[in-house]
């Protein structure tokens, strides 16, 4: 990951995520006023990509169903908010169809 550097005249977690998010921080440290802040949101940005694609891969390749993966949540009281199901349903279609073209 990155180097985040703090500076209290930085700019604030939500425009640096942004900056990130556009790729403004490729070769430079990220700088920000809410270095923590930024950090976490950074790996779980990434975390969230990662499992996404291994469940899909797990789904497409009928290792298991999203009503296994449905149960884990509720099992754990994980409520998902609508736009990762958006996300996750999306690739799940798309993937879908590449495997069975």
């Amino acid at each position: 990951m990155d180097e985040i550097i703090f500076d209290v005249n930085g700019i604030d977690g939500r425009m640096c995520f942004r900056k990130y998010d556009n790729g403004d921080y490729k070769n430079s440290p990220i700088i920000t006023r809410h270095p923590n802040i930024v950090f976490s949101v950074i790996k779980g940005k990434k975390s969230w990509g990662l499992w996404k694609n291994e469940w899909v891969s797990g789904i497409v390749e009928w290792s298991f169903t999203v009503d296994d993966i449905m149960h884990i949540f509720s099992d754990k009281n994980i409520e998902m908010p609508e736009s990762l199901w958006k996300d996750f349903n999306n690739t799940l279609n798309k993937e879908k169809i590449k495997r069975y073209l």
